[in-house]
């Protein structure tokens, strides 16, 4: 016999937040490799990391910061405590909510994806644990991700009444077969590290205690590269998606041509002749 209490939403993982003070920052940053490499850190463990309005205008706020340093060249972003990167939306913070408060929290929403889809620096995800709902959306919004063994990716707003809207139907089919991710939308399943890295949403999988080691070897190869490079690809890559072939192409040796007569290039090129590694420079704003 079922438990009537046993609900999908249970055994997908969500539990109500512990009966804890909330941390003074709800967002973290450190900056390691000389302080080169952001580590960005959603810190509600105690509610599975999910997403408040103060914990999105933090992360916001954060970004917009990294933004602005040019001595950061990479940055990485996972979850704080053991079950999660982010369980999404904070349903328990959203109970009480008004039609109006609902819409503003959305704003704050939606600037927070925006600032992290627009930043010019590399950042990837390191997701263990759950990563739901608004939490997968951030991951997805990242240049790429890296997991853990037990990371689990889900979008499970249609069993709560919602049509997914923190980007999940645009960007989810495009790291994910269309009709994986259409199921996972109209399903609410999750999947496993081990699925999503067989089709590519996620590029490689480490054990958890692992990960943010893997992590940082990833984000200081990328920091050790001119940071105008690899700059100019994302932007490359990021806005030649969708459009027809040529104009993509049009799109990416506008890049190139930049990187070309940038002294960055100088550099590389006689290093390489040298045999030794390049200096580049901090970039100029």
């Amino acid at each position: 016999m079922t438990d009537a209490t046993d609900t999908r939403m249970k055994r997908l993982g969500y539990r109500p937040p512990l009966d804890v003070a909330e941390p003074d920052q709800l967002v973290l940053v450190e900056y390691v490799s000389g302080g080169r490499v952001a580590i960005i850190t959603l810190n509600r463990p105690h509610a599975d990391n999910a997403i408040t309005t103060e914990l999105a205008a933090q992360l916001t706020e954060i970004l917009e910061m990294i933004a602005a340093r040019s001595s950061v060249r990479c940055a990485v972003i996972t979850g704080a405590g053991d079950r999660a990167f982010s369980v999404g939306g904070d349903l328990y913070q959203r109970k009480q909510m008004t039609k109006e408060e609902w819409l503003r929290q959305r704003q704050v929403f939606d600037r927070m994806l925006y600032t992290l889809r627009q930043l010019r620096r590399p950042i990837f995800s390191a997701v263990h644990g759950m990563a739901y709902g608004g939490g997968c959306e951030i991951a997805i919004s990242t240049d790429f991700i890296i997991a853990s063994d037990e990371a689990r990716f889900g979008q499970p707003e249609a069993m709560v009444g919602l049509s997914a809207g923190g980007g999940s139907p645009v960007f989810l089919p495009r790291v994910l077969p269309p009709g994986k991710a259409m199921q996972m939308l109209m399903t609410g399943e999750a999947i496993s590290a081990q699925e999503a890295h067989r089709l590519g949403m996620v590029n490689e999988i480490h054990p958890r205690t692992e990960l943010m080691s893997a992590a940082l070897r990833i984000a200081d190869k990328i920091a050790a590269n001119s940071p105008t490079a690899v700059q100019s690809v994302k932007r490359a890559v990021q806005n030649g998606q969708g459009e027809p072939a040529e104009q993509a192409i049009a799109i990416m040796m506008d890049e190139h041509w930049r990187s070309v007569v940038h002294p960055d290039r100088v550099e590389g090129i006689l290093a390489f002749t040298e045999g030794r590694e390049p200096a580049f420079p901090d970039p100029d704003f």
